[in-house]
């Protein structure tokens, strides 16, 4: 039996902490879906088209196979795409105790709900304080984003900040 799992986040935008998740992920798991999703307490900062699409060349650019898929879904509960596609487990980076507070409570109903399981991944040091939030405040500031983000959202950046 295969195990899937699912890696969501808003990717608003993807961070190299991000894909550094779902390259861990997909060496443990048979399958992994990256699952853009919209997130009703945020306001998007990039369109949910536009996000997936970069998530995506940044996924291609890990080279991690066939076996790591992107989409999105924003149709009902995280758990109902998980046992849609039957994924049993969903991986959240977890940076900081802050990130262990929030997540902590939604892991357990998902549990309760669909019996999904939640696997929290600590950060590798180099991302452990970058957050996409903190991302788009240095960019709209002006500031250099690449040690942060893939090339693929820096470049969209910069034209999102020309065009401004």
């Amino acid at each position: 039996m295969s195990t899937i799992a699912v890696v969501p986040g808003s990717f608003d935008p993807v961070t190299l902490g991000h894909l550094d998740v779902v390259a861990r992920s997909a060496r443990i798991f048979d399958e992994v879906h990256v699952l853009v999703v919209h997130n009703p307490g945020k306001t998007a900062f990039i369109p949910l088209e536009e996000r997936v699409a970069l998530v995506e060349r940044s996924v291609a650019e890990l080279d991690l196979g066939e076996h790591v898929v992107v989409t999105s879904w924003s149709e009902g509960l995280l758990v109902d795409y998980c046992v849609n596609v039957g994924a049993r487990v969903l991986v959240k980076g977890i940076r900081s105790q802050v990130d262990v507070a929030y997540e902590t409570p939604m892991a357990i109903m998902n549990r309760s709900l669909a019996g999904v399981e939640t696997v929290f991944l600590l950060p590798d040091p180099a991302h452990a304080l970058v957050s996409s939030s903190l991302v788009r405040q240095v960019a709209s500031l002006g500031g250099d984003v690449t040690p942060y983000v893939p090339g693929a959202v820096a470049e969209y950046l910069r034209r999102e900040e020309d065009t401004r």
